[in-house]
């Protein structure tokens, strides 16, 4: 039998990592075997890992003994490209490229419930109760916002667009909460500056709040009409009805944007924990993707909503090309040397990690 390899994290202190080989198993009837070719690695995947154990359920995708690990360990989910290199899915073929959700591991076995020219979704018994936004695989060949020149830039930010999409189109839908200013933390990150350009010139103020440190690049990014330095709350204006989405899931900055805002602060939604606080989700209103895209597609149906991102992204990705320098790296030991140095926060916030593996 063929040796395959996984990255695993320590379930209780994400620091610690181990990198196993094991052997592939054999294929049943229906299923598939992807080799994971290109992933990203960013904050969005730290999250993951903090959010892991219920209700969020991340470290549940993946299932340590399928690959090679007790469950001390956890695999961390990563966005990227794979191969099918081994079928028995009609449908499926040997050679197909997919965009999707993969573990931190070299193969992924999937069952596919119906595969067709657009992809399909992994049925696997252990994954149906899982959100299903995370479940679908797309093939390259017929995805519209598919371009083989942009698979870093769609590796890098396609998940947390998705994200930012559907958090603005939800702000929106809501009327913006009868805010005059929409105010953002950790500035800086992909989800937040992506919902900051899909918000900029829709009617309220958007605000960055970021750290001192990266103030120069998020101003020089185009999409906030301010930015302000997190040891400057003071800045804020406490005049006008303001919307807060905390990205960074700081309590203490949360708390202070309160102190300055007041009865101002119409509403205060969480959307992630760049600062790896969990604690800080129960304190407030939380955004979850997925709600979102289950209304949308109600509404606008499947085909209406991937139109409406396949537009979004387009128009998004023309520019941010220009705000990000990708760094590639190659190799499962690569990727273990990167995951510490994300977990770390020590990665710049033009810099982008895609891993060859």
């Amino acid at each position: 039998m063929t040796q395959t390899w996984t990255l695993g994290v320590a379930r209780t202190d994400l620091a610690r990592t181990t990198l196993v080989e094991h052997e592939l198993p054999e294929l049943a009837d229906g299923e598939a075997r992807l080799r994971v070719d290109r992933v990203g690695l960013t904050a969005n995947n730290v999250t993951y890992a903090v959010l892991g154990d219920a209700p969020w359920r991340y470290w549940e995708f993946f299932p340590p003994a399928r690959h090679g690990l007790d469950d001390q360990w956890g695999v961390v989910p990563l966005w990227g490209f794979a191969d099918v290199v081994e079928s028995t899915v009609d449908g499926l073929a040997e050679g197909d490229r997919l965009y999707g959700y993969y573990p931190s591991a070299g193969h992924l076995v999937v069952r596919p419930g119906r595969a067709d020219a657009r992809g399909f979704r992994d049925a696997s018994e252990h994954r149906a109760a899982l959100p299903g936004t995370y479940n679908g695989y797309v093939k390259t060949t017929g995805d519209p916002a598919y371009e083989p020149d942009q698979e870093d830039l769609l590796i890098l930010y396609r998940p947390l667009y998705y994200t930012s999409f559907m958090l603005a189109d939800q702000v929106a839908d809501n009327d913006f909460y009868g805010a005059e200013a929409v105010v953002l933390s950790s500035a800086s990150s992909k989800t937040s500056y992506g919902t900051a350009f899909l918000l900029h010139g829709q009617g309220p103020r958007v605000v960055g709040l970021t750290s001192p440190g990266n103030v120069d690049f998020t101003r020089g990014l185009g999409c906030y009409d301010e930015v302000i330095s997190y040891a400057d709350l003071a800045s804020l204006d406490p005049a006008r009805p303001t919307l807060y989405l905390d990205v960074a899931g700081d309590e203490a900055l949360r708390a202070g944007v309160r102190s300055r805002l007041g009865d101002r602060l119409v509403r205060d939604i969480a959307v992630g924990i760049t600062h790896q606080e969990p604690n800080a989700m129960a304190t407030t209103a939380v955004f979850f993707a997925p709600d979102q895209i289950r209304k949308r597609s109600q509404d606008w149906g499947r085909d209406g909503l991937d139109q409406r991102f396949g537009e979004a992204w387009r128009r998004f990705a023309t520019t941010v090309a220009d705000w990000v320098d990708v760094q590639e790296r190659s190799g499962p030991t690569a990727l273990r040397e990167t995951w510490s140095e994300v977990h770390g926060g020590h990665t710049p916030p033009r810099i982008g990690h895609v891993i060859a593996l």
